[in-house]
């Protein structure tokens, strides 16, 4: 029976956007993520669902690291994952990866599918075949290997976002954060990538934070 990979406790994340008064300067301060908690068990997914605005984002870039947690708790395989006031260590970077809502600003214009996936890999897995990892994350996401020569504006929506869910496999991690990752794809195409998500989760034991606005 799986474990617990993921525990989130009271966890809020506020903003200081400026400040009112001439004298006793009050912070003024949005309060994006007030007291969320949940757990998310080993090889499963976990929905997070709520309207725009409501913090979802907010609550995956602190997951991946982007951002600290004003306070609160969230524990990864058990370890305080900001235990560490230096920074999140690279193991925990190797583990913890995130699939952005929008593939055309997430993926770098002038570099090609091969660079954009050999970046991930030097960093992480410098001892591999940087050309025969990225043949092997193109097979894995079912694209044809002659895509690692392409840039991305040669690429449809639905296939930036399959680079993007290969780049997040680059770092063999065991959990991905989904930020709304069909959400700026057309409906035909919305269902391929969720089935690919769906296979590959049960070829690699993959966890699931999946942050959408829609339910269905």
């Amino acid at each position: 029976m799986s474990g617990d990979i993921l525990n989130v406790t009271d966890l809020k994340k506020h903003f200081v956007i400026g400040q009112e008064g001439t004298i006793d300067r009050t912070p003024i301060t949005v309060k994006a993520v007030d007291g969320v908690s949940f757990d998310l068990r080993e090889g499963e997914t976990f929905g997070l669902v709520g309207e725009s605005g409501s913090g979802k984002s907010t609550v995956a870039y602190i997951t991946v690291g982007m951002y600290q947690p004003t306070s609160g708790k969230m524990t990864y395989q058990g370890e305080d994952l900001f235990a560490d006031p230096k920074g999140r260590s690279m193991e925990h970077k190797k583990e913890i990866q995130i699939v952005f809502q929008d593939p055309g600003s997430s993926l770098n214009p002038r570099q090609t599918i091969n660079a954009i996936l050999e970046l991930p890999l030097r960093i992480h897995q410098p001892d591999k075949d940087t050309t025969q990892e990225v043949l092997r994350l193109l097979n894995m996401v079912d694209l044809p290997p002659e895509y690692m020569h392409k840039y991305p504006r040669m690429l449809s929506g639905g296939e930036k976002q399959i680079v993007a869910i290969a780049r997040a496999l680059a770092t063999d991690p065991s959990l991905i954060i989904l930020d709304e990752p069909t959400s700026a794809l057309d409906v035909s195409v919305q269902g391929k990538v969720i089935n690919l998500l769906i296979r590959l989760q049960q070829e690699l034991n993959l966890s699931f934070l999946f942050i959408t606005h829609d339910l269905s």
